[in-house]
């Protein structure tokens, strides 16, 4: 019974997704909503982006300080470690868990919500594809600007690092930044850009599903915001393994 409720759901997705990916019918509608959900998706969340970075971040540089005390292992490796963690994961896969629960309620609600008041039901009688209308924005604007919050989450995430080093005696400055710099690999950063591209699309894509299948009232769209929360985490740990094995064999 799970199985095949999950195959009529993943069904019904990709139908939802063939309705979205269509040529919008004004450009410039289009255009300026994209903006509109840029804004309100991507540029909203960076303030909650820096806090959580810098936080993680110190914590990071801390922990692996306090348990890697060894005089075998150079002082340096509490920077290494904390980039290539933060290169590896935590700018991409954590970071998108974390949005998951911010953009991707806010996207459910929203849609929900025009759902049962008949918003959307209005759109489609005015001959509107409410599908490619109301979700491809989000889905663009959410995937053109994930790059910039995990450009966000690295810079910050490793100032608190450097913040540890400033203000305790854990590690010292020219230690943790020469950590920083040892035995750097670009391709870690873009690894982190093209797996978060990943996670945003389905953070967007599948709140809308949600969100746009709502009946009921106020109480299933609440419903419908954690469904959508708990289904996306779900599915960018699946893609996070898989997009690992791709790309670092």
């Amino acid at each position: 019974m799970l199985i095949a409720k999950s195959l009529t759901a993943f069904g019904n997705y990709c139908l939802f997704l063939r309705r979205i990916f269509t040529v919008p019918d004004k450009g410039k509608v289009f255009l300026n909503r994209t903006i509109f959900e840029i804004n309100k998706l991507g540029v909203d969340s960076i303030p909650l982006v820096m806090v959580i970075s810098i936080f993680i971040g110190a914590v990071i540089a801390i922990q692996m300080q306090l348990n890697i005390a060894s005089p075998l292992i150079p002082s340096y490796s509490v920077g290494l470690a904390t980039r290539d963690i933060v290169l590896l994961e935590f700018s991409n896969s954590i970071l998108c868990l974390i949005l998951a629960g911010k953009v991707g309620s806010n996207i459910a609600s929203e849609i929900g919500t025009m759902r049962v008041t008949e918003q959307i039901d209005a759109l489609e009688i005015m001959g509107i594809n409410s599908c490619n209308y109301l979700v491809l924005p989000k889905i663009i604007g959410f995937v053109l600007f994930m790059p910039v919050l995990v450009a966000f989450c690295i810079a910050t995430s490793l100032f608190g690092g450097f913040a540890v080093a400033v203000f305790t005696d854990l590690i010292t400055v020219s230690r943790y930044v020469y950590g920083l710099q040892a035995m750097f690999q670009e391709w870690y950063v873009w690894y982190g850009i093209i797996k978060s591209v990943f996670f945003a699309f389905i953070i967007a894509s599948v709140s809308s599903y949600f969100g746009y299948y709502v009946r009921g009232g106020a109480l299933e769209v609440g419903k419908a915001s954690t469904n959508a929360v708990v289904n996306s985490s779900i599915l960018i740990l699946l893609l996070d393994v898989v997009l690992t094995k791709l790309l670092l064999q």
